[in-house]
């Protein structure tokens, strides 16, 4: 779990096999803001904050409960559970929803939350294991380790399509991301697999970058980075 910034604030999620928390610090002085305890199992997600028709919100992914807190205070709003007992992916939030899974069986669950923590829609044994979901377009993409790729229409859940990726190799670990209609699926054989956007799946293109990559590869003014294990 990465830490990430928010007005001043480092925000922390710490989860252990005991004394679990969510840490808030000033990020100048690194004095201690906020600390809640946490009743939680070991989850690897970075927690995301949007800010929201109800205000800010921060949401954490983990095994026992996805919960949402006020960042400025620390206080929990709302908890839902039914999550993997692993849970890596980290939270998105489009067009006021919270899209969040986890992928170990059996449960793997997908879930599209609202601020207020009501479940918009749901999907059992869709969730990835490892890659966060990409949202683009009003698209829900998720990719699973084993190259299954899904997308669904984020206000519904609706199934767009399932298909199966060509060149699957050892798996996929890293997250999508995407960029002028195109979306880009780096496999831990160092291949990335570039698929057009949109309703109807088309794969584009495969690269090989000739080391493994496990890092979701960033986008910044028109170029992209892959971070191989060199």
């Amino acid at each position: 779990s990465s830490p990430i910034l928010w007005n001043g604030l480092v925000l922390v999620q710490c989860d252990t096999q005991a004394d679990s928390f969510i840490l808030a610090l000033d990020a100048a002085t690194g004095k201690t803001v906020w600390k809640t305890e946490r009743t939680e199992l070991p989850s690897w997600g970075t927690p995301t904050v949007a800010m929201t028709a109800n205000g800010p919100v921060l949401v954490a992914n983990a095994s026992n409960f996805i919960r949402g807190y006020d960042p400025r205070t620390g206080r929990e709003l709302w908890r839902l559970g039914g999550s993997s007992k692993i849970t890596a992916p980290t939270p998105v939030f489009a067009n006021g929803l919270f899209v969040v899974g986890s992928g170990r069986a059996p449960e793997r669950p997908l879930f599209a939350v609202r601020p207020n923590g009501a479940v918009a829609w749901s999907h059992t044994g869709r969730g990835p294991y490892m890659p966060t979901p990409l949202v683009y377009n009003g698209i829900v993409y998720v990719l699973g380790n084993n190259g299954v790729f899904d997308a669904y229409e984020l206000q519904t859940g609706t199934e767009i399509y399932r298909q199966r990726l060509p060149h699957l190799g050892s798996g996929f670990s890293a997250s999508p991301v995407a960029a002028d209609g195109r979306i880009y699926l780096a496999n831990e054989d160092g291949e990335v697999l570039v698929v057009q956007a949109g309703r109807e799946f088309r794969h584009v293109a495969t690269n090989t970058m000739g080391e493994p990559l496990m890092a979701m590869p960033p986008l910044s003014n028109g170029m992209m980075y892959g971070r191989s294990t060199s």
